[in-house]
């Protein structure tokens, strides 16, 4: 099966790490990247092969892996419209829907939107995948297969709600990575040094996630357990709270999800 990525940055770099450890071979996989140093260390990195251009690349892969910016997309597929007729299109590009690709491939009808998270870029992420009307088990299995090389999968069946994916898993790191840098900044107020804080911020939350994880019960319930009546969890929670902590990450998540179908509206435009 020919995979042509179209972008050969951290995260389609991830992809092809991880699609290698599944058993795809590097031989059937193919980037086009106009900078030289970044088809140097996908060819170094993976032996995958790498070209300039779409002229130099093959045409009619079976798979077309879109990972340039958004914002750079259309004008990256132009050269591409006539010869991926027969491929199955998968998006990682945030924030651009199917039907502004669609068009910009000449009316294409088999393309899968994703939207990957960070932690994919070790092994560790979460993708919320979405499909055209009319695209086939066969084509979401290849999809799946190929993602779940850099993680975990969701199907979304409304594309409507991928914006909400990119606000809730997207950005989610970022909102993760503030609450740890907030810990952290608490612990050295605290008087320990940068080294003890980083551990103890770091291994709190992936503890702390791995055991909701690992449990059916609701992620209330779990904080419920560790708040003793009186005791110094209930005190911190009540300042969180007092100061609108939770709302404040619902609200931003919301705030997210809303800029999101700004941007799709913007970048898919002409």
């Amino acid at each position: 099966m020919k995979i042509l990525f179209l972008g050969g940055g951290n995260m389609a770099a991830a992809m092809i790490g991880g699609m290698l450890k599944q058993g795809f071979a590097a031989g059937e996989i193919d980037v086009i990247d106009p900078v030289p140093e970044a088809r140097a260390r996908l060819a170094a990195d993976f032996g995958v092969n790498c070209h300039a251009g779409a002229a130099d690349a093959p045409a009619n892969p079976a798979v077309l892996i879109l990972a340039v910016k958004p914002q750079q997309m259309k004008d990256a597929l132009a050269p591409l419209a006539g010869v991926v007729a027969g491929a199955l299109v998968i998006s990682i590009a945030a924030g651009l829907d199917m039907a502004a690709l669609a068009r910009w491939l000449g009316g294409h009808r088999r393309i899968i939107r994703c939207m990957p998270n960070t932690p994919a870029l070790i092994g560790a992420g979460i993708t919320g995948l979405c499909a055209q009307t009319g695209v086939g088990d066969a084509d979401r299995a290849v999809a799946e297969r190929i993602l779940r090389a850099v993680g975990s999968t969701v199907w979304i069946a409304d594309e409507a709600q991928m914006d909400a994916v990119t606000a809730i898993s997207g950005s989610g790191p970022a909102y993760v990575f503030l609450f740890i840098e907030a810990l952290q900044q608490a612990a050295t107020d605290l008087g320990f040094n940068e080294d003890q804080a980083r551990r103890l911020a770091i291994e709190t939350v992936q503890g702390a996630a791995a055991l909701a994880a690992q449990s059916a019960e609701p992620a209330a319930t779990l904080r419920e357990r560790v708040t003793s009546k009186g005791g110094t969890t209930e005190a911190a929670l009540r300042v969180m709270t007092e100061r609108g902590v939770k709302d404040g990450i619902v609200a931003g998540c919301k705030a997210a999800e809303a800029r999101g179908r700004e941007l799709g509206k913007l970048l898919g435009a002409g």
